[in-house]
């Protein structure tokens, strides 16, 4: 049954990317001007993965495509792929490309069987991703242990950005059987913001995978979560246009996320907007959201039923 969810904080911005198989890159397809002439011309529809239709890594691999003039739900096939398989759907020939956080995006460059065409934070610099989410019941009914449990991933994360050590120590840790169970070398590199796309191309990006940024990460904007829903009425997910603040305000519990900030020192931030430049040059602050879910030339607002990826 329906079930009302709140969101306590942030975890994460950044650290997705897109990936394609090398079969593409050996017929040349490496640029985004590529694979959109290879989608419009060539049949059948390449497939790429998500990991669930509403779904962040869905959001940004339908966003990604349509900037390029590719509509994600009529162009191309998308199927849903769980993380830690996408790299053997991609050398078993199932998907030409997928949309994932670490490490397995880095895991197909590694094994040279993919490279990486975009990341996520090109799309959108500094975007929301990985929430702390529990019932509106539970918050409800146990406020003191949802602060508790914000209070000490605030420190978890401060600790981990303190230093590059800790974030080198925090790969060795998520490299463990019990935990990521993939090498270091696919886990510590672009934790620390060590990029290499498996076409030759290295850098440092500027924004890498943040988990903490002062408490910056940590705050559930309202903007953040209205930004999602705009796209899920974009794409068909959603019939009509849901009251996107009242829905924010009641999901997005800021007010908690303060008070827990406030106990270990961490700066909560007056602001419940933020304002962003995504890739295609439209600027989101949540002050429109239903014109911002219009104004798309590629969208499946018009379809009679919502358009899902297949499973």
């Amino acid at each position: 049954a329906p079930t009302d969810m709140a969101v306590l904080m942030g975890l994460n911005q950044n650290g997705q990317s897109i990936n394609l198989s090398h079969g593409l890159q050996a017929l040349g397809v490496t640029s985004p001007e590529a694979l959109d002439r290879r989608v419009h011309q060539s049949r059948p529809k390449l497939t790429f993965a998500q990991t669930f239709p509403t779904g962040t890594h869905a959001m940004w691999l339908y966003y990604w495509l349509a900037s390029q003039g590719i509509h994600p739900l009529h162009d191309v096939e998308s199927v849903v792929v769980p993380p830690p398989q996408m790299v053997a759907h991609l050398q078993a020939g199932r998907i030409d490309g997928f949309c994932v956080g670490e490490p397995w995006s880095a895991s197909a460059v590694k094994q040279n069987l993919g490279f990486t065409l975009a990341t996520t934070q090109a799309i959108w610099p500094d975007h929301p991703e990985k929430v702390l989410g529990c019932t509106r019941a539970f918050v409800e009914q146990h406020p003191n242990t949802a602060r508790a449990l914000v209070m000490a991933i605030l420190e978890a994360s401060r600790f981990i950005e303190a230093s590059t050590e800790n974030r080198r120590s925090t790969a060795q840790l998520l490299s463990a059987a019990q935990y990521l169970d993939a090498p270091l070398d696919c886990i510590e590199p672009r934790l620390l913001g060590d990029y290499a796309d498996g076409l030759g191309h290295c850098w440092q990006d500027p924004h890498a995978l943040r988990l903490h940024g002062a408490g910056e990460v940590n705050l559930p904007y309202l903007s953040d979560g209205m930004w999602f829903m705009t796209q899920f009425r974009r794409w068909g997910l959603l019939r009509d246009d849901p009251d996107y603040l009242a829905v924010a305000r009641q999901v997005q519990q800021l007010d908690l996320y303060r008070e827990a900030a406030t106990a270990v020192g961490v700066a909560a931030g007056s602001q419940a907007m933020r304002s962003s430049q995504l890739i295609d040059g439209i600027v989101w602050d949540g002050s429109d959201p239903a014109g911002y879910a219009r104004s798309f030339k590629l969208h499946a607002m018009s379809d009679s039923s919502p358009l899902f990826a297949s499973r």
